[in-house]
């Protein structure tokens, strides 16, 4: 029997989710808005079979003292489409996806925009869905405070429903083309879809043709209650937060299990956790270049980073005690208990804490290429993750050290392709292409 494979996104915020990461020794400074930077990226990625490139989004500038704000790389990034629509043109196989909310914008927009990228790439667009948590993006868009948790999950509910009704908008064969007869495309393979809801009207259709894969993949990152009924009830890739294997087990259980209970197929959708990977000539060089990295956080973006996961401010806590406790906030749940799990777990003070938050606080491979293929091989065949969004810790060393080295080793296995198995992201994550639930 064939092995099951591993599915491999880059997680790139464009650049790296470790706030050390651009003053690290051969990295480049000014990576995230340098074009030809991430232009190298993206071709790595390719040239070692990667699945996806994973483009997140902000809708605000980082919520963090300003002290802090002023040593993050990622106060400010491209705008995704636009990135992802050039990198488009010097890739032929990697998918790219980018994120996009469903409490700042409309639909309409939306469906728009993934379907002119999928178009553009040849069908190797994916839509990251997401609520928004940091609550200074309210006031970026006329309100005064943050929209509720559970009623961002409604609405975005609705609003996939909306959106891959307006990619359904034309059939498949709607656009005849004939030159001879002058007509264009078939009226009668056209549909609106007269949507009024608890949170949204859209008529449509939609101005653009069927997407070249149907629909662009769709991908959550929630892991609380309302995000995990969301991943199993549309995603077909989903972003896990899960820190320990046993974690992840349990994660992949879960979420699998609700889609048994929806009657959707197993493997209709791919669970992939955040991991960070460290690669060396030893393990002993690989934890050595996590100690160096981590070194290069400022004690400010640590306290930063460990207040914006808690949602309360954690200047004042005391830095050589164990986390109080902490309420709840109208921001992310997952987050927030995340970090009070790892606190608990490892018995950290808070300033342990917030210094493992300010580099980076998730699931971690240190070691060589063949110990990181070890562990990668055991959560694939123990059913902890389908794959992984892997996040480098300094590129472009990190990214490098991992294609020519760890990717060699996973093929070696078995376990991760030699070549693409065809030419749209739907192809490589082994997923079915929707059918036009109009024009069936």
């Amino acid at each position: 029997m064939a092995r099951r494979q591993l599915k491999l996104g880059a997680f790139m915020r464009p650049v790296s989710l470790h706030t050390g990461a651009w003053r690290y020794p051969g990295a480049w400074p000014d990576a995230n808005f340098n074009f030809a930077a991430m232009k190298r990226f993206v071709t790595t990625l390719e040239r070692g079979k990667f699945d996806a490139f994973f483009m997140a989004d902000h809708l605000a500038v980082l919520n963090m003292p300003i002290e802090a704000l002023k040593r993050s790389q990622t106060v400010t990034s491209f705008e995704p489409f636009t990135l992802l629509s050039a990198l488009s043109v010097v890739t032929e196989r990697i998918g790219l996806v980018a994120t996009a909310s469903t409490t700042f914008d409309a639909p309409y927009h939306i469906a728009r925009r993934f379907a002119s990228l999928d178009h553009i790439s040849g069908g190797r667009a994916g839509w990251n869905i997401v609520t928004t948590s940091n609550p200074d993006a309210a006031l970026n868009f006329g309100l005064d405070e943050h929209v509720e948790h559970g009623e961002r999950y409604r609405r975005a509910r609705e609003f996939y429903d909306v959106v891959t009704g307006l990619w359904d908008s034309f059939a498949d064969d709607a656009f005849l083309h004939d030159v001879e007869s002058g007509l264009f495309f078939d009226p009668d393979r056209m549909r609106r879809i007269d949507h009024k809801g608890e949170f949204l009207s859209v008529r449509g259709p939609l101005n653009i043709a069927r997407p070249v894969q149907g629909w662009p993949v769709i991908v959550q990152a929630g892991a609380s209650e309302p995000g995990r009924q969301l991943a199993a009830e549309t995603a077909e890739v989903v972003f896990a937060a899960s820190s320990t294997i046993e974690n992840g087990r349990s994660f992949y259980a879960d979420v699998k299990g609700r889609m048994d209970r929806l009657g959707r197929p197993r493997d209709g959708l791919k669970i992939l956790p955040g991991a960070m990977v460290f690669v060396g000539d030893t393990v002993e060089d690989a934890k050595a270049r996590r100690a160096r990295v981590d070194a290069l956080v400022h004690a400010d973006s640590a306290i930063a980073a460990l207040s914006i996961s808690l949602g309360v401010d954690a200047s004042a806590f005391d830095p050589d005690g164990p986390l109080p406790p902490i309420p709840e906030t109208n921001q992310s749940k997952s987050s927030r208990e995340r970090v009070i799990e790892l606190a608990e777990r490892e018995n950290l003070t808070v300033r342990q804490l917030a210094q493992r938050l300010g580099g980076y606080a998730g699931l971690a491979f240190v070691g060589t290429a063949e110990t990181i293929a070890d562990e990668m091989e055991e959560w694939l065949e123990t059913e902890a993750s389908d794959g992984f969004n892997l996040v480098f810790p300094y590129v472009p060393e990190g990214l490098d050290l991992f294609v020519d080295r760890v990717v060699p080793e996973l093929q070696r296995r078995g376990i991760f392709r030699t070549e693409y198995e065809g030419t749209t992201l739907r192809d490589s994550l082994g997923l079915p292409r929707p059918s036009n639930r109009h024009f069936a």
